[in-house]
This record gives structure tokens, C-alpha cells and sequence, in this order.
């Protein structure tokens, strides 16, 4: 797993430190970078030279980048230099040891690229350096319907891998969403556990998943199918232009759905539109257009949980995005794993969303995302990671899944064992959570020049 994480930056990241790694577009920032492994060969005061290149400003032919270094010394423990950051993308921060001249002063013309040290750090435009970057999965499913475990195991599973937010989803039913967060309600946990379901309307083959809202969508329909019928009906009115009268149904439906969500403060997700079965796509082509055409949606599931055999549909989904896209048409995403068990299911946390916030709460994750700060993420065991999504989004996060997310991951798995150990009724589990409280928070303001 570490060497899909890092890949060829493996060494970088476990040997060295530099922060902040985020820094802000148009300033002048000092960089800190510090050896975590004793240097034998490094004494106080050794002199080092530094050079900050953007990762678009290579160019041919090859530049002689340390023919005038920024010049620093190693002292206490480490290095200090001031870099200015012109435009957001990733920067290369090369790390040379200088050999000293017979005068006392760097000799610039003796060191070897054998000894470079290369660490990253990107630069972020205004908007975006404000938010921070929450991982999450809001599709997957408890052994209440027909996952494997309870809600608790599944919400500690998500944060052992380093999820931020999460929901159990269940079919058609939501309280166990809600026995997630009572499992919790009195341990200070950082990880943030909201209610859902997924939502199957009578007579409708599309599913939607309702993340986050007060009230249960799929009890609303089961305790008044006539006023929901009655409602349908109405809602086809509406959408009187589509001929196909079972396609128009389909559509009145998820469009009353859609509404209900947000009426209860959720996010409603349209789910999984190529999902192949034995009939063909689960959901008809025509309803598939009319969906992403007219958005009455919040977000779409770009990115689902298929198995590799069913690689095609996600495939599929993302080529359909890109088209949208082309036309014109915003279009907010999410990944989600849609896992059936955690412990032994190879779908999970092989996908999942990222969703950058100013603050991880129920309110700003899902704001961001329908205001289009997320990307959907594909990570399949012994595949490099891909991000699916805008362009700068995607960017960004390949350089988080790199060289920042090994660091927060390691304290969301530190956190898990709490979490299980408090589902087991042991006491060390909440003492273990009121410890560990704020990490991820704390890494980010150090990870984050401020």
C-alpha cells in the first residue's frame, strides 16, 4: 500500500520534513525542512543550497538550477529558506549539501546531484488556500440491510483508512445511519459521522443517496404512499414535454426526491447511471440525459463501487462528465465506495471523495462539493491512484494523496483503534480519543503556511 501511496517520492516523504507543504500564491514564505534520520555526514552549521522550481517551468534545455542557489546553513536539526510562489501548481525544492572552500565561504562549483534531496510544496490561489482537504465516503452500506457489519465497525473502518466524513447509507433505510453517530455521541472524535440512506422510490428503478439531511426520505414515502403517488403525478406534470411515459414517471419521481432531500437539509446524490445489469444499464438512457441535462440533482456519482470486472461503468461515467462539461454544464462529483463490508469487501476505500472546506462540518462539506470543490477519487489495490474532476482540482489532489495524506492518514488510523476499542465497551477506547483529539486539525495548520 505505502509504495502506491508515495510512489517514486517514497524516500522523500519518510526521510524528510518541510512545512508548511500548502503555501499561498503572491508571498514571500519561509520553508522548514528538518531530517527525521540522523545525517552522519551533516554538522552544524554545514552549508546547503536550495532551489525552488515550478513543476511548469522546466522548459528545454535543461537548466542549470544550482549554478546560483539560495545559500542556507543546517542548523538545529535543520534547514531555512524564503522561496516566493508566483503562480498555483507544485514546486520542486532541491536540497544540496555544498562543500566548503579553502576561504570558508559554500563552494558552489563542488556537490553532486547523487546528493539532492527533492521535496515538494504547491501553491494555492486565495479561494482555495482558505478550504482544506476532507476525505470522505458517503455510499456504503451496515448488515441492516445488506452490508456486513454493524454501522459502528463500518464508521471506525472508514476512519482506519483515513476517512473524514462519512454515512451508512443503508437501502431504504435510515436509522442506521443514526445508530453510527449514537455509537459515538459522548467521545470527542474527529472524524465526522452524518446520517443517510439510499433512497428507492416504488415504481423506480433510479437510486439516490440522501447524505446528511434531518429527516428520512424513504420513511416519508412508506408512511403516505398515497400523497406520494399523489405528488408524483403532479410532479409528471411538469414535465409534460418527455413522451415516453415510463421515462417521464422516472424522472417525477427522482425530482421529487431530489426536492424532499433538500427540504430536510441533505445533499441527493444520482447514483451510479451505468451500472451494468442482466437487462442492460440499470437506468434508461433517456432518464440518464434528462438528469444530467436539467441537474435537479446536487452531485453526481462520477466515480462508484465497482469491482475491476465492472471497470466499464466508471469508464463510462467519467467520459459522460467530461461531455457534460464540454457542453457547458456545471456538474458537481463525488467517489464513493458503495461498499457491502469493510473487514473482507474489496470495494472499500477503493474510492471515495475529497472535498475541500474551510471547516469539516455536515453544512461546509456538502456546500463545497455542490459548489463544485471536490473530485472523485479512484485508488483500486495495486493501481496508482487517479482523481477525477476540474483540472486544478485534480492537480492538487494527486500532490495531497502523494505528500500529505500519509501523514494524515497515520493519525486517522491511530484513531480507528480507539474507535474500536470504545465499540468493544473498553474504557481505553475514549481515553484514547480524547488524546488523539485535533490531530488531523493540528497537521493541517502546520502543513498550512498561516
Amino acid at each position: 500500500m505505502s509504495g502506491m501511496v508515495y510512489g517514486d517520492r517514497k524516500q522523500e516523504v519518510i526521510d524528510y520534513e518541510i512545512w508548511p507543504k500548502v503555501v499561498p500564491v503572491g508571498q514571500e514564505t519561509v520553508l522548514h525542512v528538518r531530517n527525521l534520520y540522523p545525517l552522519p555526514f551533516v554538522v552544524e552549521g554545514a552549508p546547503f543550497g536550495v532551489c525552488v522550481m515550478p513543476m511548469e517551468g522546466l522548459g528545454h534545455p535543461w537548466p542549470d538550477r544550482f549554478a546560483a542557489p539560495v545559500v542556507t546553513r543546517y542548523e538545529q536539526g535543520g534547514i531555512r529558506v524564503s522561496a516566493y510562489f508566483a503562480a498555483e501548481q507544485e514546486y520542486i525544492v532541491e536540497i544540496r549539501p555544498l562543500a566548503m572552500g579553502p576561504d570558508g565561504a559554500p563552494n558552489l562549483a563542488e556537490g553532486t546531484d547523487a546528493a539532492v534531496i527533492s521535496l515538494r510544496v504547491f501553491a494555492l490561489e486565495a479561494d482555495l488556500f482558505a478550504r482544506r482537504p476532507w476525505k470522505g465516503d458517503i455510499h456504503m452500506h451496515s448488515f441492516h440491510s445488506d452490508g456486513r457489519e454493524s454501522p459502528g465497525f463500518v464508521a471506525a473502518s472508514c476512519r482506519k483508512i483515513g476517512m473524514d466524513f462519512m454515512a451508512v447509507t443503508d437501502h431504504g433505510r435510515y436509522a442506521p445511519s443514526i445508530e453510527a453517530q449514537e455509537n459515538f455521541k459522548n467521545v470527542p472524535l474527529d472524524m465526522l459521522i452524518c446520517r443517510g440512506e439510499e433512497v428507492h422510490p416504488p415504481e423506480n428503478p433510479v437510486h439516490m443517496i440522501h447524505f446528511g439531511g434531518s429527516e428520512s426520505i424513504n420513511d416519508l414515502m412508506r408512511s403516505d404512499p398515497e400523497g406520494y403517488f399523489k405528488a408524483i403525478d403532479a410532479y409528471e406534470r411538469k414535465v409534460e414535454e418527455i413522451t415516453d411515459p415510463a421515462i417521464r414517471r422516472h424522472i417525477a419521481s427522482c425530482c421529487w426526491v431530489f426536492d424532499r432531500i433538500r427540504a430536510v437539509g441533505g445533499l441527493g446524490v444520482f447514483c451510479h447511471p451505468y451500472w451494468k445489469v442482466r437487462e442492460g444499464y440499470h437506468i434508461a438512457g433517456g432518464v440518464t440525459s434528462w438528469m444530467l441535462e436539467n441537474k435537479p440533482f446536487d452531485a453526481y456519482e462520477l466515480i462508484g463501487g465497482y469491482h475491476k470486472y465492472e471497470a466499464d461503468s466508471n469508464t463510462l461515467q467519467v467520459a459522460r462528465y467530461h461531455e457534460e462539461r464540454a457542453k457547458g454544464r456545471s456538474l458537481p462529483i463525488v467517489g464513493v465506495s458503495d461498499a457491502h463490508g469493510c473487514a473482507a469487501s474489496p470495494l472499500f476505500g477503493w474510492y471515495y471523495t475529497i472535498s475541500w472546506a474551510e471547516k469539516l462540518t455536515r453544512e461546509t462539506v456538502s456546500d463545497a462539493i455542490r459548489e463544485g470543490f471536490s473530485v472523485a477519487v479512484e485508488a483500486m489495490e495495486g493501481e496508482v491512484p487517479r482523481a477525477y474532476g476540474p483540472f486544478r482540482l485534480v492537480k492538487l489532489a494527486l500532490f495531497l494523496i502523494r505528500e500529505v495524506f500519509p501523514l494524515h492518514d497515520s493519525l486517522c488510523d491511530a484513531e480507528s483503534e480507539a474507535m474500536f476499542a470504545h465499540l468493544r465497551g473498553e474504557a481505553s477506547g475514549a481515553q484514547g480519543l480524547e488524546r488523539l483529539s485535533g490531530g488531523v486539525p493540528q497537521l493541517y495548520e502546520r502543513l498550512w503556511a498561516l
